[in-house]
């Protein structure tokens, strides 16, 4: 059963009105802002600058998926309860006497189990997405696949531009380059609700969000309580991705090597760096010699 405009019952409204997911929602999102460096200077210097971080942090995943389906960005902040309440636990986390509230949501069993409550919506978030994106697409797969990942790692492919409100500019950090977990397995996710929704995969929608939430559960519990930042996907990619796309020490290799074979006077050779050196200088030098004479 859908709505009028496509989205279904459980779409937004499931995330940001039920209270109980609404807050574990944001409670874990803005603790992962916290932790961000100098996110806890940025909120006693800029308040309104960490604010925004937090609204981003809370509601990029939506904002996201309504600019690649040509929605209005604005909608989610005319829930008036569901601003007030991320508002809140922003607060709270950050300004909170003693923090006392941080030091609670941080406790190691409380926190597992809002991380698990995460996951659980992470999961839904996706599901939805792809639904949302099917009734305007109907065969648009990559459409459907894209609107999914951002649905589900939103905040996090968005992460330049949180960077850029709390002052930050590193462009070498970008999630596209450096995946987390969290975000490959979004577009792992996306790419098979997209196979379940097109009937590709034949297996229910129920069952498909029951498999795939216990695994995100299960993962991201057990990352979150080793304090690893490891993806369970690396073993898989370090056999697959070589035979797919090559292996990149090998290609250095070769490319080294074919320097080193120009001979000693090439400029590949291991001492060609040295006199390029010294002609600068030497040019450097010329250059200092005819100011002087001008002057």
């Amino acid at each position: 059963m859908t709505s009028s405009n496509g989205k279904e019952p459980y779409g937004q409204d499931w995330v940001t009105d039920w209270k109980p997911i609404a807050h574990v929602y944001f409670i874990v999102s803005i603790l992962y802002l916290k932790y961000e460096p100098g996110a806890v200077e940025l909120s006693r210097h800029h308040p309104m600058a960490s604010w925004l971080c937090a609204m981003l942090h809370c509601f990029g995943s939506y904002i996201l998926a309504d600019l690649l389906l040509g929605e209005p960005v604005i909608d989610y902040f005319s829930n008036n309860s569901s601003i007030l309440l991320a508002s809140a636990v922003w607060y709270l986390i950050f300004f909170c006497p003693l923090d006392l509230f941080y030091k609670c949501v941080c406790f190691l069993p409380v926190k597992l189990i809002f991380v698990a409550m995460k996951e659980v919506v992470r999961v839904r978030k996706i599901a939805v997405g792809i639904h949302h994106a099917h009734h305007h697409y109907h065969h648009g797969w990559f459409v459907m696949i894209a609107t999914g990942w951002v649905k589900g790692s939103g905040v996090t492919l968005m992460s330049n531009l949180e960077q850029l409100l709390r002052g930050v500019w590193k462009p070498e950090t970008n999630e596209i380059l450096h995946m987390s977990f969290p975000t490959k397995a979004s577009l792992y996710g996306a790419i098979l609700f997209t196979l379940q929704q097109t009937r590709w995969l034949p297996v229910s929608k129920a069952s498909l969000i029951f498999i795939f939430t216990m695994f995100m559960v299960s993962c991201k519990v057990f990352l979150t309580a080793t304090h690893s930042h490891s993806s369970p996907f690396d073993v898989l990619e370090a056999y697959v991705c070589p035979v797919l796309f090559g292996s990149a020490s090998g290609g250095d290799h070769h490319h080294n090597n074919h320097g080193g074979s120009q001979g000693g006077s090439g400029p590949g050779s291991p001492h060609s760096p040295l006199p390029a050196k010294s002609k600068e200088e030497l040019s450097e030098g010329s250059r200092k010699k005819k100011t002087k004479k001008a002057d």
